[in-house]
């Protein structure tokens, strides 16, 4: 019954918008008080074991790449370079934005940093060129989820740290889930610009194209870096985080397009980011332990398993259960609430931890363009001043692919695991 009472606290107080953290914490202090110090003396060598992970070092040099390439005009520069390829397509600021979002990805590993970053860049050139506003919205939105799910990760980074598995594995195992959410996503561009020959522009010259590459080139290199030192086995994630970190510096001083004020200011989001997270890691691991010593873990996977002995079975209850809480929670507080919870019953299953990480990521990552919380919706209405419900409105035909790309990761494990198996892990 205690449990039960630890559980509904937190969801009253969330319901009241209490911050997640007090949420987390609060019904956790009554907790310890009615169990005693034995149970706080248990809790705090995990929390501080949690804290000192070596993985979580990546995730404040995966911020500050995204807040590098914001300082530097990285995301100007791939606009424009898309925009000189893409251009003369119909409907061809649909894909240059899913476009930019794949590159952008590279190098962010947030979907509000993305959303922030080119928003306020795409869709005003997309209402610019006669686009409507709802498919600018829509297509913005929906594309900034790609920046999650292809690493460099910041959800991976706290899924590994909670799930104890290979932070380099589920890194990789992101890049054909990406992959295939970017492909629906132009699928659906395609469809909707058929007929719609006005929206394009004038074929550039290979000139224009070669200028504008040469402009987003050196940037883009960042990326190969961490993505190729992974890959090739040079780098650990952090460390290659940390070499495209470096790059990016000194890239940013040497064009010049980075003074010291510049770098000030991305020392001060990248710390304030960095300091939300550690604490909401820290929060949810002491109530991820509040749920070990009370067996949570143990009768969940009782009641799964009590239900159907299929895996696929499990997966989909696991799906209902992930869109619902990404519906009502920010997507790091629910991985980490979640993550403890079900992974035990998800192994049980016999379902791999690297595909259960991309499965869960991604769909809690729906929830952040589902409404009440949608967060990526209300960055992109504050960049854009275009009110939050016609940014909702925008993205409700973008479920579609949203849901068949959730559906393939979900029941289909070799897109999710074809890379990492054939790299080793």
């Amino acid at each position: 019954m205690t449990i039960l009472f630890v559980i509904a606290g937190v969801l009253v107080l969330l319901l009241l918008g209490v911050p997640v953290v007090y949420s987390l914490l609060m019904p956790c202090l009554v907790y310890f008080a009615i169990e005693g110090p034995r149970a706080l003396t248990a809790v705090i060598p995990g929390v501080a074991g949690g804290l000192n992970s070596f993985p979580l070092v990546a995730v404040p040099l995966f911020i500050m790449m995204g807040a590098l390439a914001n300082e530097t005009g990285v995301t100007e520069k791939l606009f424009a370079a898309a925009d000189k390829f893409l251009g003369h397509l119909r409907g061809s600021l649909g894909y240059v934005n899913v476009v930019v979002s794949l590159g952008f990805s590279w190098m962010s590993g947030s979907a509000i940093a993305d959303a922030a970053a080119l928003g306020r860049i795409e869709v005003p050139a997309m209402l610019k060129r006669g686009y409507p506003q709802r498919f600018a919205t829509g297509v913005t939105a929906a594309s900034g989820i790609i920046g999650p799910i292809m690493p460099p990760s910041i959800p991976a980074v706290l899924y590994a740290v909670a799930a104890g598995v290979s932070l380099g594995g589920l890194l990789i195992a992101g890049i054909l889930p990406a992959i295939v959410l970017v492909t629906t996503l132009l699928i659906t561009v395609f469809i909707w610009a058929r007929g719609k020959p006005e929206l394009t522009s004038p074929k550039s010259t290979w000139a224009e194209r070669s200028k504008a590459a040469a402009g987003a080139g050196p940037a883009m290199l960042a990326p190969v870096l961490l993505l190729g030192g992974i890959l090739l086995g040079v780098f650990t994630p952090t460390e290659a985080a940390g070499v495209a970190v470096g790059y990016l510096l000194l890239l940013g001083l040497v064009t010049r397009n980075l003074s010291f004020g510049g770098v000030y200011r991305v020392l001060v989001s990248t710390a304030r980011n960095v300091g939300a997270i550690l604490v909401l890691v820290a929060a949810a691991a002491i109530f991820g332990r509040v749920m070990t010593l009370e067996g949570v873990p143990r009768l969940m996977t009782d009641f799964m398993t009590g239900l159907s002995d299929n895996p696929a079975v499990f997966l989909g209850l696991t799906l209902v259960m992930l869109l619902l809480a990404g519906m009502l929670l920010e997507p790091a507080s629910a991985l980490l609430i979640f993550v403890p919870v079900l992974l035990p019953a998800s192994q049980q299953f016999g379902v791999d931890p690297l595909h259960f990480g991309s499965v869960v990521i991604l769909a809690l990552m729906l929830g952040v363009v589902t409404p009440p919380v949608g967060l990526i919706c209300y960055v992109i209405s504050d960049v854009t001043d275009i009110a939050v419900s016609d940014v909702f409105r925008g993205v409700l035909p973008f479920y579609i692919p949203l849901g068949i790309s959730l559906l393939l990761v979900t029941f289909v494990p070799a897109v999710t695991l074809a890379l990492p198996r054939a790299l080793g892990f």
